[in-house]
């Protein structure tokens, strides 16, 4: 199939079948060039990585486990550049097109895949998410997506940037599709559906206006599926002081994971990605301290307000797709915004599912619904019962 998206890397596609007779035959999928594919290159989105780096003998346990639940590989997608990135623009292999919402960026750093899934490319795709990888191309593009709870799946093949964030994650445009692979990947059928929906106040009131207009309908039916709803305060410290101990964890763990590559290859890089990983690099031990004990204080508040049975939703991101070029000036206050509201899956670990279902101007808006760990399978019900209330 013709790539009218540019959401594939450059160069000859890898096919690969699935296993005859799976619970994913029929489907096709592509995998984020953070995923190893026995006998290609990972190129994560800095042609110098894959330079300086041996070809994998294996393929990553995510995409062996796509294969033999019969699902057929047809690509790797475009990532940001060594997925430091949320809006989907890459200086070396292009930005993929949103074709959700053409114009506009399709969110990264899992930007190739979401766009592939948007454009009918494949069925699934498989992303990462550390700062809101999967979460934000979902917003953007119009998907399903997961952060599944941090540390639950084996990430055995996947390039790394910020472990003690980083996950996998998969992109589907249905939710019938998202629960066949959520199925497979977590090892678990949809549970039972939660009793209690929190409405986070706090987000609602923090993204613009008519995106919580236009996910105000979605919150009504969630609460009717759920049965009792209330109002909340996600981060009491303030949305903008979670971001901010992210934006501090990140770039340490990131700049520890790159700098013995930086030093001996000394690699072709964007402005905005070496500006990244220097922060981490000067990063002053006061702030990361702080940054830890902060963690430490979202991890509390999630407990507290997510019991069995309680789920929490909230915008996915504050606004959508922003126009594709801006200037960079214009940039890192969008990334400091749609921190705001991604922080916490970084920080906590916790599971995150974007539902799709709203638009603003033409351009989708995401909602998310938070569990406390491992109520995955829970999530991935809601997601089925409300596409099935629509």
């Amino acid at each position: 199939m013709e790539d009218r998206v540019n959401a594939f890397v450059p160069g000859p596609r890898v096919r690969i079948p699935g296993r005859t007779g799976g619970p994913l035959a029929g489907l096709t999928f592509a995998a984020k060039d953070l995923f190893d594919v026995a006998g290609v290159p990972t190129g994560g989105g800095n042609h110098d990585w894959a330079k300086f780096n041996p070809v994998p003998e294996r393929h990553a346990w995510a995409v062996q486990t796509l294969l033999d639940a019969g699902a057929e590989l047809v690509g790797k997608t475009i990532t940001d550049e060594v997925s430091l990135g949320i809006l989907g623009e890459n200086p070396f292999d292009g930005t993929p097109v949103n074709a959700a919402a053409p114009g506009r960026v399709p969110g990264g750093s899992s930007s190739g895949s979401a766009a592939a899934v948007a454009a009918g490319l494949c069925d699934i795709a498989l992303g990462t998410d550390t700062g809101g990888s999967v979460r934000v191309p979902a917003s953007f593009c119009g998907l399903h997506g997961i952060r599944p709870t941090h540390g639950r799946l084996d990430v055995s093949g996947m390039m790394a940037q910020a472990p003690s964030s980083d996950t996998t994650g998969w992109f589907a445009r249905d939710a019938r599709s998202f629960a066949k692979v959520s199925t497979v990947m977590l090892g678990e059928a949809p549970g039972a559906l939660p009793t209690t929906l929190l409405v986070a106040a706090d987000a609602f009131g923090f993204a613009d206006p008519d995106v919580a207009a236009a996910l105000a309908p979605m919150v009504e039916r969630l609460g009717r599926i759920v049965g009792h709803v209330r109002e909340e305060i996600m981060a009491p410290q303030g949305l903008s002081v979670w971001a901010r101990a992210q934006r501090t964890l990140q770039p340490v763990e990131a700049w520890q994971t790159f700098q013995p590559w930086i030093e001996r290859a000394n690699p072709r890089m964007a402005f905005s990605v070496v500006s990244g990983l220097l922060t981490g690099a000067q990063m002053p031990a006061a702030e990361r301290n702080w940054a830890a004990l902060m963690r430490q204080e979202a991890r509390a508040r999630l407990r507290h307000l997510l019991p069995p049975g309680t789920i929490l939703c909230l915008p996915t991101t504050p606004f959508p797709a922003p126009s594709r070029g801006l200037p960079l000036a214009e940039l890192q206050p969008l990334r400091d915004r749609i921190s705001c509201l991604c922080a916490q899956g970084g920080l906590t670990g916790s599971p995150q599912v974007n539902l799709p279902g709203a638009t603003v101007d033409g351009a989708p808006v995401g909602l998310s619904i938070i569990g406390g760990r491992g109520t995955d399978a829970t999530l991935v019900a809601v997601a089925q019962a409300l596409d099935a209330a629509s």
